[in-house]
């Protein structure tokens, strides 16, 4: 089968892709036929040698998938039969022709929609999902603040703090990018390049601030972030496209406001807790996907690449310009 691969870390034109072996499933694996997967910040760091993956995963890149079931592994339960249309996210694996995929990974494709469309859906939306649901705790009517507003995970996550009834507000670094959020449901936008947005938010929430701050960004955000947070507010951090370092007294901000730093990395979780989040995600989220229902949920794709121009998906997501997912699709 084809895959990408690359030979020693660095830029995106060490990536090529190749003929491997195909994978076989083992014990409670499904073989997935990949239709389409997608591009996550994920790869762009494993390329460059700083996000190696876990110990056991495929060194292929892709954390999600969409395709169809192909083979079933000794110990299957049943659930799942050949042809049948699913969608996962993987701990890697997924930019190649088939993947292997414990069981209780695999989601169904909501009823009408695309393999494009569903590859968009897994690591974006389980992510959104798992920070708002099980670390964030988020309740009715709470404010949100969501950093990278238009990424993949940022785009999710306004829709499902619409969803839980909350109240989205984002960053991010154009008036597309703004309008675009703003087409997804926020209630309010700040372009971090040219405004505070720290000041802007608390403009906004009449100076009570948010709740919960969902952040990629990291160090040369926090003061901006705490400034912004509510009395016993909830900072979740899940990224450091900033970097890690923290030059100031953030201990004693922090603590002023009764706030909480959470941190989170989906990737890194065994099994047993990512299985944990994908069954509630399939039962109480994944039917808002299908047409006709209220709210309607959307996974939004901002361009298709196919395998063989891997590289330029990977420079594209580097200079910010998309706004949803990168998709990457395997040859028919």
């Amino acid at each position: 089968m084809l895959a990408v691969y690359f030979d020693c870390p660095g830029g995106p034109e060490n990536l090529y892709v190749k003929e491997v072996m195909k994978p076989h499933p083992g014990e409670g694996e499904v073989l997935v036929k990949v239709s389409v997967s997608a591009l996550n910040r994920a790869d762009l760091l494993q390329r460059r040698g700083k996000y190696p993956p876990p110990k056991g995963a495929s060194d292929i890149l892709g954390l999600e998938a969409a395709g169809s079931v192909a083979g079933l592994g000794p110990g299957c339960k049943g659930r799942w039969k050949i042809g049948d249309a699913v969608m996962a996210l993987l701990s890697g694996g997924g930019q190649a022709e088939y993947v292997t995929v414990p069981e209780g990974y695999l989601m169904p494709i909501p009823s009408g929609m695309t393999f494009i469309q569903a590859a968009a859906i897994p690591e974006a939306w389980l992510t959104a999902f798992q920070l708002l649901h099980f670390v964030g705790k988020i309740q009715k009517g709470e404010r949100v603040l969501i950093h990278a507003g238009a990424s993949g995970v940022g785009m999710a996550a306004i829709q499902l703090v619409k969803l839980a009834k909350a109240i989205p507000i984002v960053t991010a670094g154009t008036q597309e990018k703004l309008k675009a959020t703003a087409n997804a449901g926020a209630a309010a936008g700040f372009n971090y390049k040219n405004e505070d947005f720290s000041e802007k938010v608390l403009a906004f929430t009449q100076g009570s601030g948010v709740d919960i701050i969902l952040d990629c960004v990291g160090g040369s955000y926090w003061e901006k972030n705490v400034n912004c947070l509510s009395t016993d507010g909830r900072w979740i951090v899940y990224g450091l496209l900033s970097g890690g370092e923290v030059h100031g007294d953030l201990l004693a901000r922090l603590l002023s406001k009764r706030g909480s730093i959470h941190t989170s990395l989906l990737r890194s979780r065994d099994k047993e807790a990512s299985n944990g989040h994908q069954q509630p995600f399939t039962e109480d989220v994944l039917p808002y996907f299908s047409g006709g229902t209220s709210p309607h949920l959307q996974p939004l794709v901002d361009s298709v690449y196919p395998l063989h121009e891997i590289a330029q998906a990977h420079r594209m997501m580097e200079e910010n310009k998309n706004i949803g997912k990168i998709v990457i699709k395997m040859p028919a």
